[in-house]
């Protein structure tokens, strides 16, 4: 039985380790600081041991877009209080858009059948419209956008757009109850409210416009985007105050290239919500650093 247990349920052949990304950093690695690492146990206690090295490896490895600073790390001994890339400047989203053409970058396949994508030329376009759109409703780094939507092609292409201003993202399913949203978004005072008019589910369309209804005026938001799924967005935003469909939003904004705002390594990304059985708390993830700040939910 403690042998069973201790069987691997998968091991990769070792062309494949020999063509992973992993193996390639490895090599990298090796041919940087003339140390031999022959397993992912030897690169892992160098990372532990040698962080500085490490970490400007990876950085340098990865083709990181932004400006790198002098120091990587500092006050590496402190837990918490151990700062990494502290005179870096970037944005995430200038990272994750480095690509253009014609590309395949989102593929989109929803419960109702639909089948969608986005090439890297469309998702630029898409994410320009909406961080214009973004600037012009106000919204500065530092503030928080909050979105009820299930995992569209809208839906990353909103978190691009926030992220591209230094803005910060946070979302939940639109499966969630109203007390559920509220509960989340009502302490992180968003300032704008992004939600779909409805989901599909066990090949059903449910309408979510009743429930997004009774959360704007709870909110601080002073406007609220309704993108369509479950309809075409625009009869459910005639019913909820203050709101406006996607379409509307940004329709008078054409394309053009998307700007970034870089910001310190430490500044924050996403405000992400876990449950636990009897307490619910958020973290800030600051960019690439997946450091957490966590605070307990009324």
């Amino acid at each position: 039985s403690s042998q069973i247990e201790k069987m691997p349920l998968w091991t990769p052949d070792q062309q494949r380790v020999k063509n992973s990304r992993m193996r390639d950093f490895a090599d990298y690695c090796t041919q940087r600081v003339s140390i031999d690492f022959p397993d992912y146990s030897a690169l892992h206690q160098w990372s532990v041991s040698e962080p500085e090295a490490f970490w400007g490896a990876l950085w340098d490895y990865a083709g990181v877009i932004g400006e790198k600073g002098a120091r990587v790390v500092a006050d590496v001994e402190k837990m918490p209080g151990a700062r990494f890339f502290p005179d870096s400047k970037l944005n995430f989203a200038e990272n994750l858009l480095r690509q253009t053409g014609n590309g395949e970058a989102i593929v989109f396949r929803g419960e109702n059948k639909v089948h969608r994508s986005l090439s890297w030329d469309q998702l630029h376009a898409l994410v320009s419209r909406l961080q214009q759109a973004f600037v012009a409703a106000g919204v500065q780094p530092g503030d928080r956008i909050a979105a009820m939507l299930p995992n569209l092609p809208e839906t990353i292409a909103c978190m691009l757009a926030a992220s591209s201003i230094g803005a910060i993202w946070s979302s939940c399913s639109p499966d969630f109850g109203e007390q559920g949203v509220l509960d989340r978004f009502g302490q992180i005072k968003p300032v704008l409210f992004i939600a779909c008019d409805g989901y599909w589910y066990n090949g059903k369309p449910i309408d979510v416009s009743a429930k997004v209804a009774a959360i704007v005026p709870n909110l601080s938001a002073t406007k609220t985007i309704v993108v369509p799924y479950g309809g075409d967005g625009l009869s459910a935003s005639t019913l909820i105050p203050g709101s406006e469909s996607l379409a509307s939003f940004i329709e008078t904004f054409n394309a053009r290239p998307v700007t970034f705002e870089r910001s310190p390594f430490s500044h924050p990304l996403y405000i992400l919500f876990s449950s636990g059985s009897d307490f619910r708390s958020w973290s800030l993830l600051t960019p690439f650093s997946a450091a957490t700040v966590s605070l307990t939910a009324r």
